[in-house]
C-alpha cells in the first residue's frame, strides 16, 4: 500500500475544492488508478462550504454559561457546540464529550485549529454527498472507479494521541463483517468486524496531521472492495445499547452534569 500526500493552497470559502484537488493532482503527475483512496480532511471540505463560524458577537444562554465556567470553556464556544451536538455526555477541562450523528467525538467536531481567530469550523454540510459528487467526477473524468473518505480526528478510550475517523464514505465497503471466518486456530470469529474505512483515514492520519497542512492523501493498493451503493453514515455506527464502551458509560451517567 502507498500514501501519496496532497498539499492544498490555502483553501476559502466558496472555493471549487472538487476542482482544485484534481488540478494539483495532475500537477504532481499521479495517474488516478481504479482502486485508489481519496481522503479529505473534513476542514477543507468545510471550509470551502462556508462553515466557519465568528463566535465574539454570539450572546451565550444560561446554561452555555454554567458549561462554559465548570469546564473552563468560551461559553460563547460551549453555546454553538450546543447546538451541534445530538447530545452531551459529560466535559473535561476544555472538552465536551458529545454525540453527532452517531458519532461519539470531543466538543461535536468543533475545532479551533485551522480557524480564522476568534472562529471556529464546524463539521461539513452532508459529507456523504460531497464524497460521492467527487467520486462521480473523477470517473467522469478518467473513467475509473474510486474511493473516497471525508475524514476527521479522534481519540481512543484510554489511548494516547489521535487516530482517524471517516465521517463519510464514497465507493467501497467501509465495513467488512469478519465473523464465520476461522482464526488462525480454526476457532469461529463471532463478533469480528474490521474499519476499513477508519484504518484508512487512521493511515491517512499520520501525513494529514495539522502541522504537516497534507488536507488530501491519495492511497494506493488499499484492501478494498468497490461498490456503487450509496454508503450511510449508519453502515460505520454501532447503536449505543450494542457497544460495549456506552453500555457501560451509561450505567454510570448521571442525567444532569453541569
Amino acid at each position: 500500500m502507498r500514501i501519496f500526500p496532497i498539499k492544498l493552497p490555502l483553501i476559502k470559502k466558496g472555493d471549487p475544492l472538487l476542482n482544485i484537488i484534481i488540478e494539483k493532482v495532475l500537477k504532481m503527475n499521479i495517474k488516478i488508478n481504479s482502486g485508489d483512496v481519496f481522503v479529505v480532511s473534513s476542514k477543507v471540505v468545510a471550509t470551502s462550504q462556508g462553515r466557519i463560524v465568528p463566535y465574539v458577537n454570539i450572546s451565550p444562554s444560561k446554561k452555555a454559561e454554567i458549561i462554559g465556567k465548570k469546564y473552563l470553556i468560551d461559553p460563547r464556544i460551549v453555546e454553538i457546540i450546543m447546538k451541534e451536538s445530538d447530545d452531551i455526555l459529560g466535559g473535561i477541562p476544555r472538552v465536551l464529550l458529545c454525540i453527532k450523528n452517531g458519532i461519539l467525538m470531543a466538543n461535536a467536531g468543533i475545532d479551533k485549529s485551522n480557524a480564522p481567530p476568534n472562529h471556529v469550523v464546524l463539521l461539513p454540510e452532508k459529507p456523504e454527498e460531497w464524497a460521492e459528487k467527487f467520486r462521480k467526477s473523477i470517473y467522469d473524468l478518467f473513467k475509473v472507479k474510486i474511493g473516497v473518505i471525508i475524514s476527521d480526528s479522534r481519540t481512543q478510550p484510554l489511548r494516547l494521541g489521535n487516530v482517524g475517523l471517516a465521517l463519510a464514505v464514497s465507493g467501497f465497503e467501509p465495513v467488512i463483517d469478519c465473523r464465520g471466518e476461522k482464526d488462525i486456530y480454526g476457532r469461529t470469529l463471532k463478533i469480528t468486524w474490521l474499519a476499513i474505512a477508519d484504518n484508512l483515514a487512521s493511515a491517512a492520519e499520520i501525513l494529514m496531521n495539522k502541522s504537516k497542512k497534507n488536507a488530501v492523501i491519495l492511497i494506493r493498493g488499499a484492501p478494498v472492495t468497490l461498490t456503487d451503493r450509496k454508503i450511510r453514515l449508519t453502515d460505520m455506527c454501532i447503536p449505543s445499547r450494542e457497544c460495549m464502551y456506552m453500555r457501560v458509560f451509561n450505567n454510570w451517567r448521571k442525567t444532569n452534569f453541569y
